[in-house]
């Protein structure tokens, strides 16, 4: 059944046509994606959807009866309500049932009234409304809701005033989903929230029988949760049936046939147009003039534009300057924020952890466990509370903050790169800024007025232009559309120096990441391997403790280990080989370099070499166990 039909619509921002002429339809209980690039009008179409907006021409229409539910992208709440009365507020339907039920359960106490059935007759039919709603259940799914998206239960009657940005974006969408809409509408929804409340959000919309349609950048989650692809692209809509990767392999071949249906059409025309040309006054003029007539319709009402690509972020990051081996070693490392008196509020520690060069670390955790303060900490803006982080030798840092810290609001996008690389001069860097999608006046945009997208790619730029090789990035794809993503995901991956990224990103994640730092109770501990397998080997089933008993070794209780586990195993144990491997050359070579400054009596020499060594053989005999316990 046809839930929503939207007919050519059309809208304009100012005399900037946003889209046109964009058509589709929405059966009941689809999930759908809208995707494109930033600016293509998602934003626009969900609210036009909502009613919240007016399309300059086309229409929508509903099923007669059809309950809507809006999550912007920025949640706003008036008045003083608690996270739990705008809960309640937000299953006020449900609380009118309750009260009807009431006064009804009142008035069946008189079975002598005239109007007793149809009083019953009501009551039967409101009571299983109700029922089938949860609504003997509301306390329940509230505390569930707001459990499953993260927040506390000291939060629970707290005013919202009180609450972040980010909380009160969560606060809306557990407000949203708990409304119980026949037509759910979700701007940017994975925004805020981490790793455990977007796997609950994903179970939650899988399960939901409902009506989805969903603006989101988050690939790992559109490919979970939806099942068809509404893609906004130069002002049109297209439509594809399938998750965000059947979606790519669509597309490409869509673009792969039109273009060649392009080319054949171009190569008829240029025969045409020589035959035309050759033919036009001699014996076959009248042939070339019918074939002129018939080119002429064809260039009128059936010439083929070539297919369209958006342009595409390049970047490209310094890669001459060659650290040592050992870029980054932490031994028992606290990192929070200082206190007055000296005593400081820890959030994490880290023992005994290291990165060394080409190594790309993810670093995992829920909001708030320090994961940004340690990035904080590895750059000098926050002093350790206790251990010692120790760099390698030529390593430099290249940082990203998530927050745009290091951006000077007031300058404009010109001013903001050259102030960064103040020998580059006005040409090159509008060459460098045109990389990142920034042309004509664009480049004279003060960075207070960009969207948070435009800051992100500001930062990019200033990033590529800093000499380093261990980037710290905290939140990269923040603000990015997907094709940035993806852009800025084949430049990391090419990257030879060392990464450590903090990213709710699972795509990109799985996409970079050779080794995890997953904060766990105030410690991080490490997983080789991505985020992927990190969850296969979550959910693989432990090996029994003891041996199985009769009923144990019967086959329908007999536990089988997920293939995708198994290949985890075998990838970390592989990686940890890899490093053995490369730690024993260390070591190797710089034996020889100490028998060669042993012979020509240089003390100072002998004396760093002497302490690389004894660290690398530490950090080999860590390996060494790890792989041992591994194999084990």
């Amino acid at each position: 059944m046809t839930l929503l039909n939207a007919h050519n619509l059309s809208k304009y921002f100012g005399a900037e046509l946003i889209f046109h002429d964009v058509s589709f339809q929405i059966s009941r209980g689809e999930k759908v994606a809208i995707v494109g690039l930033n600016g293509a009008g998602k934003s626009t179409l969900l609210r036009i959807i909502a009613g919240h907006e007016t399309p300059d021409s086309g229409s929508v229409h509903l099923a007669r009866g059809t309950r809507i539910a809006y999550l912007a992208q920025e949640a706003r709440f008036s008045g003083d309500r608690t996270l739990w009365q705008e809960m309640e507020a937000a299953l006020a339907e449900i609380n009118a049932w309750r009260a009807e039920l009431l006064v009804l359960e009142t008035r069946l106490a008189d079975t002598t009234a005239d109007d007793w059935e149809a009083v019953m007759e009501r009551y039967g039919e409101l009571s299983a409304r109700f029922e089938h709603a949860g609504g003997y259940e509301i306390e329940h799914r509230i505390k569930r809701t707001l459990h499953g998206l993260g927040f506390q239960p000291e939060q629970f009657h707290q005013p919202l005033r009180q609450f972040s940005g980010g909380q009160k974006t969560r606060a809306a969408l557990a407000a949203a989903l708990l409304s119980d809409p026949d037509l759910l509408l979700l701007d940017e929804p994975t925004n805020h929230l981490d790793m455990q409340a977007l796997e609950w959000l994903e179970q939650f919309l899988r399960n939901w029988d409902g009506t989805l349609i969903v603006v989101s950048h988050d690939r790992y989650f559109l490919d979970r949760v939806t099942k068809r692809t509404l893609e906004l692209s130069f002002n049109r809509l297209e439509d594809y049936p399938g998750n965000y990767e059947k979606y790519l392999a669509l597309k490409a071949e869509r673009m792969e046939r039109r273009l060649k249906e392009y080319q054949a059409q171009q190569a008829f025309i240029a025969r045409t147009e020589e035959f035309i040309r050759r033919y036009r006054a001699g014996q076959r003029a009248r042939e070339a003039k019918g074939r002129e007539k018939r080119l002429e319709r064809l260039k009128r009402e059936q010439m083929l534009e070539r297919p369209k690509e958006a342009a595409k972020l390049r970047v490209a990051l310094d890669q001459q300057l060659r650290s040592g081996e050992l870029v980054l070693r932490l031994d028992g490392l606290v990192v929070g924020f200082p206190g007055q008196r000296g005593e400081g509020q820890a959030l994490l520690r880290a023992d005994d952890l290291t990165i060394r060069r080409g190594e790309r670390v993810g670093l995992l955790g829920p909001n708030g466990c320090g994961k940004t303060t340690l990035l904080r900490t590895l750059v000098g803006q926050l002093p350790a509370l206790q251990g010692i982080a120790r760099f390698g030798h030529e390593v430099r840092v290249g940082y990203y903050a998530q927050g745009h810290d290091v951006l000077e609001w007031n300058n404009t996008v010109l001013e903001e790169v050259v102030r960064v690389a103040p020998g580059l001069g006005e040409a090159a860097a509008r060459n460098l800024l045109a990389r990142f999608l920034f042309t004509g006046d664009d480049v004279f945009k003060r960075i207070a007025d960009l969207s948070g997208g435009e800051r992100s790619r500001v930062a990019l730029a200033q990033l590529t232009l800093l000499p380093g090789n261990f980037l710290l990035l905290d939140e990269p794809t923040n603000h990015l559309d997907i094709d940035a993503r993806e852009a800025l995901e084949a430049v990391l991956k090419e990257y030879t120096g060392a990464i450590l990224f903090v990213s709710h990103d699972r795509y990109f994640i799985d996409a970079l990441a050779d080794k995890l730092w997953i904060v766990d109770q105030g410690r991080i501990r490490q997983f080789v391997g991505n985020y992927s397998e990190y969850m296969a080997a979550q959910q693989a089933p432990a090996p029994p403790a003891t041996a199985p008993t009769a009923e144990a070794k019967a086959p329908a209780a007999k536990p089988v280990r997920p293939d995708d586990a198994e290949r985890a195993k075998q990838r970390r144990l592989a990686a940890l080989e890899a490093e053995v491997t490369a730690l024993e050359q260390d070591l190797a070579r710089l034996s020889s370099e100490l028998d060669a400054a042993s012979q020509a009596c240089d003390v100072a020499r002998l004396t760093a070499l002497g302490a690389q060594y004894a660290e690398l053989e530490q950090l080999l005999a860590a390996k060494y166990a790890q792989w041992e316990q591994l194999a084990a």
